[in-house]
């Protein structure tokens, strides 16, 4: 039966997920917000909700190798998976403000939380914590991000079509959405503690692999329709803003609830995200400028395929 919840929970967490961008998505665009701004908070705070209500719970339980886990297994499965996906069903070209602009900040996001939670390399202490002093940081940069998506909200030029929908109807759409999202991620945490206790697997690798692919469910499924569709910029926009929301807001607030513990073995993977942030921007560079070809996709598929490989080697 856990096992049955846990598949489920999966279901729970991307359609509850949907549900919730579409209604609030939908309310928003009725207040004249653009486009744009909408993808960059609302539909990027919607496809990480699976990671937050994990997070959340996870949290709140004490499984502390589950919420930090998620959070840099879902990263690195955001950019070598999911856009290593998009890029082999259509060349995503890059715009610039994204290289210049929201690429760096998600590299910045990453290199705070590996100064954050490193208290005994930079501080001396006897153990590594998330604090709920770091959760007010991260959301203190969290912030400034939505600062700057605030000043372009009334960009119209993003290609973005937003569906409306009565406001009652919204509601309902919003409200199914969070149930769906609770439901699921509980199930999916209790059944990864159990997974994991069952197998002798560490809480922090299947938080790493099956939960941080669960959970990325959305954004591979935004990316890819948005890819289809030529919209590159989409595609790789809600990819980058996911990655800043993770860390900033999610982490942030999941610290905030009850301090996180850090294991020192996971600095590989804070090491990791921030590699693959790098080679993203290399591979923009490298080949035709500001374009990510189906090469460049297959190398990044290739990658993540090995990066799950050490995983489990690594136990």
């Amino acid at each position: 039966m856990v096992y049955i919840l846990f598949v489920a929970g999966f279901v729970f967490l991307v359609k509850g997920a949907d549900y919730l961008v579409d209604g609030a998505s939908s309310i928003a665009k009725k207040y004249g917000w653009s486009p744009l701004f909408i993808g960059l908070t609302i539909v990027a705070f919607g496809t990480s909700t699976p990671e937050l209500f994990v997070n959340i719970i996870a949290s709140a339980n004490g499984n502390s190798g589950i919420a930090v886990g998620n959070i840099l297994g879902s990263n690195i499965a955001n950019i070598l998976f999911i856009l290593g996906t998009a890029a082999l069903i259509y060349p995503l070209v890059v715009k610039t403000s994204t290289i210049n602009k929201e690429i760096p900040l998600s590299l910045l996001a990453v290199v705070v939380l590996g100064v954050l939670v490193n208290d005994q390399i930079i501080n001396g202490a006897t153990e590594n914590f998330l604090s709920r002093a770091d959760g007010i940081i991260l959301i203190a940069f969290f912030s400034i991000f939505i600062y700057y998506a605030a000043g372009i909200r009334n960009d119209s030029d993003s290609g973005i079509t937003i569906q409306t929908y009565k406001t009652s109807s919204s509601v309902v759409m919003i409200a199914i959405g969070l149930a769906g999202l609770i439901l699921g991620g509980k199930w999916i945490v209790d059944g990864g503690v159990f997974i994991a206790s069952q197998l002798g697997l560490s809480e922090a690798l299947i938080g790493l692999t099956i939960i941080a692919v669960g959970t990325s469910l959305p954004e591979l499924a935004a990316s890819a329709v948005a890819a289809y569709k030529g919209n590159a910029d989409m595609a790789i926009g809600n990819v980058i803003g996911s990655n800043v929301f993770n860390i900033f807001w999610i982490l942030g607030v999941s610290s905030i609830i009850r301090p996180i513990e850090f294991s020192q073995a996971l600095n590989f993977d804070i090491f990791t995200v921030a590699l693959v942030t790098v080679i993203l921007l290399a591979a923009i560079y490298i080949g035709k400028k500001y374009v990510l070809s189906r090469r460049e996709g297959y190398f990044f598929i290739i990658l993540y395929i090995a990066y799950i490989a050490f995983l489990i080697y690594r136990g």
